[in-house]
């Protein structure tokens, strides 16, 4: 979204758009026995579609959830454009690091499963 919204920084009467945040409360949804499970329904479910016979099929309820919030920004130019540059930077930087953490992470759990998984006194 933030790449769609810095190309069309000079398109007439564009409106910049954002995804919503994913929220685990919306998603969840209470079952028979009132165990919570993912797979809530949302205005735009996602799902796995299968394009080659060879695929696995998608798991039942494996829809997740997202909107395209497009906002009108108090900056709109004279042409109607509604993209503020800066903005849209500092999203991918603050998108950039979250990613950076996400596989700092994902890099400290394996190294503690490795860990875990070695022979006594190895």
């Amino acid at each position: 979204m933030i790449a769609q919204n810095v190309a069309n920084a000079d398109t007439p009467n564009y409106a910049p758009s954002d995804l919503k945040a994913f929220s685990f409360e919306v998603a969840m949804k209470k079952t028979a026995d009132g165990a919570m499970v993912l797979g809530g329904t949302g205005p735009r479910p996602v799902t796995m579609v299968v394009t080659n016979p060879a695929h696995m099929a998608p798991p039942r309820g494996a829809a997740g959830e997202f909107t395209a919030n497009v906002q009108a920004d108090s900056e709109a130019r004279l042409d109607g454009n509604q993209v503020v540059l800066e903005d849209q930077m500092a999203r991918m930087t603050e998108n950039r690091l979250d990613q950076e953490a996400a596989i700092a992470f994902y890099q400290q759990s394996i190294t503690l499963l490795r860990a875990a998984a070695k022979a006594p006194g190895k």
